[in-house]
């Protein structure tokens, strides 16, 4: 089950309530006798005392707190003849719950998500914060839980990563419940969507695409009262059949296929759900040389993140940067949009390029927080400041009416982003640099954001965490190493996995 809803819509609330963290304030949650549930931990300092092998196995409590009881008698210094009884129903229950499997399985899931085996005996306190969040997904999927429920758990991990979370839960037999604002992840591994809108929770067949369009199939068959229901009928259907043509062979697809089969024109329902329009028009054609780095090198507190980089970008490019350090590629964009100067090296734009860039964090062009939002827009508005023309931007990011006149200081970071999105369509630029530019959006305005980008004429350079967004986008793929070099790969995502040994 995947959980969708707009931010703020409680999402992250409702798994709270799930897992027993916090109490609803009316309503009961039952789950049946021996099942099992886990959730995915926030708390990366919660473990600092423990090492990381036995963090993952505290992810079953029950077998955890077996060893601990097995290891406190086996030390008692007179070991009488009850003891001898205890211990002898400690291993029994040890057997039970499969505790000779623990540092295997433990480990296997350990490996499967980046974390070698020379570090499962090192004190979580001294592991990278991406490491961690690593052990703790590890600590929720051990021990073959009944009900799994994981909230935004592809957050900060790299792409093989979720790679194998993905194949780990395609191949998970139980339930899992899980929040996540990316599209091939929901994709890929739900069989229903759960659609929290207006403080209600809406059950649908299917994956996040099949909602998205069957909910504007709907939408459109609402608006033709004179089709014939018959005629919607054999709409839908055809429908169906178009979304499932092209079904992996896993279980979650094909037990999609069959659920979808059985579906009727009354189980499909128009959604409430707003969708910014984002549309951006070039000034004038981009030249066939678009930019050309050559030998940057940047270091930040005498590490070298970026090293010996030169490449050339070209009209035709469609370039995803990829990398294992978000800073290395935050920076190399800080370089090309002249917030930074490179140690050393040079940058040479192509004469006709004229750029827009969206920095991962926007928060400088929102240190004016007494201006309202026409204000703000209208700084980056030379040609034409009237209100009614500044409205009609920020109306396409579904800013209207008086929102318009609200400060800048109360916006969230998801109205920030599309703030900035108003912004750089107004800048009309023949290049896009996008420095994760689905951080803090709702499905939505991502969806729209990749619908604008996939129109676009001109060239795009960005980053991503979302993988359906650089696999409809991306015709190149450039990845920086962890050791600040660069590999070059012209060719799109999918061709880039097998390429890296990813997939």
């Amino acid at each position: 089950y995947g959980i969708i809803g707009a931010n703020g819509a409680g999402k992250s609330t409702f798994l709270k309530i799930l897992s027993g963290d916090i109490d609803s304030t009316s309503g009961t949650i039952s789950l049946d006798p021996g099942k099992r549930l886990t959730f995915l931990k926030q708390d990366q300092h919660a473990y600092d005392d423990y090492t990381v092998l036995e963090t993952v196995i505290m992810g079953y409590a029950q077998l955890f707190d077996i060893m601990k009881k097995k290891e406190e008698v086996y030390s008692r210094e007179n070991f009488s003849e009850d003891d001898g009884m205890e211990a002898a129903e400690l291993e029994e229950q040890f057997a039970e719950l499969d505790g000779w499997s623990a540092d295997s399985d433990a480990a296997i899931l350990l490996e499967g998500l980046g974390i070698p085996t020379d570090s499962h005996d090192t004190k979580m306190e001294a592991m990278l914060a991406s490491s961690k969040v690593k052990v703790l997904l590890a600590q929720a999927l051990f021990g073959n839980p009944d009900v799994l429920l994981l909230d935004e758990p592809t957050n900060n991990l790299d792409l093989r990563a979720i790679r194998w979370l993905e194949n780990f839960l395609l191949n998970f037999d139980n339930t899992v419940i899980v929040v996540s604002h990316y599209r091939h992840f929901l994709n890929k591994v739900c069989t229903h969507i759960v659609d929290i809108d207006y403080m209600a929770a809406n059950l649908y067949v299917g994956n996040y695409d099949f909602w998205c369009q069957s909910s504007q199939l709907a939408q459109s068959m609402l608006s033709d009262s004179n089709k014939k229901k018959e005629e919607k009928m054999k709409e839908l259907q055809d429908f169906i059949a178009r979304f499932s043509a092209n079904a992996s062979k896993s279980k979650q697809a094909t037990s999609r296929k069959k659920m979808l089969e059985k579906i009727t024109l009354d189980d499909i329902r128009p959604s409430s759900r707003r969708y910014p329009y984002i549309n951006f028009q070039m000034e004038r054609e981009i030249g066939k040389e678009v930019l050309k780095l050559e030998n940057i090198n940047y270091s930040i507190g005498g590490v070298q993140v970026l090293k010996d980089i030169s490449l050339e970008i070209f009209k035709e490019d469609l370039v995803a940067f990829v990398s294992d350090n978000d800073i290395s590629l935050t920076t190399l964009f800080k370089i090309m949009a002249g917030e930074l100067e490179p140690d050393s090296g040079t940058i040479t734009w192509g004469m006709t390029t004229k750029f827009g860039y969206m920095p991962k964090d926007s928060t400088d062009y929102f240190k004016e927080s007494r201006l309202n939002l026409v204000e703000w827009l209208m700084q980056y508005s030379p040609n034409d400041q009237s209100e009614a023309f500044l409205r009609s931007f920020l109306g396409r990011m579904l800013f209207s009416g008086d929102e318009v006149l609200k400060k800048v200081s109360v916006l969230s970071g998801g109205e920030k982003m599309r703030c900035m999105f108003s912004k750089m369509m107004l800048q009309t630029g023949n290049v896009l640099l996008l420095d994760d530019p689905t951080n803090h959006l709702d499905l939505e305005s991502i969806t729209a954001l990749n619908n604008g980008l996939t129109e676009f004429k001109g060239s795009i350079m960005f980053t991503s965490h979302d993988i359906q967004f650089i696999e409809t986008l991306a015709t190149r793929i450039i990845e920086i190493k962890l050791d600040g070099t660069i590999q070059n790969y012209d060719m799109p995502y999918s061709e880039y996995l097998i390429a890296a040994g990813i997939e």
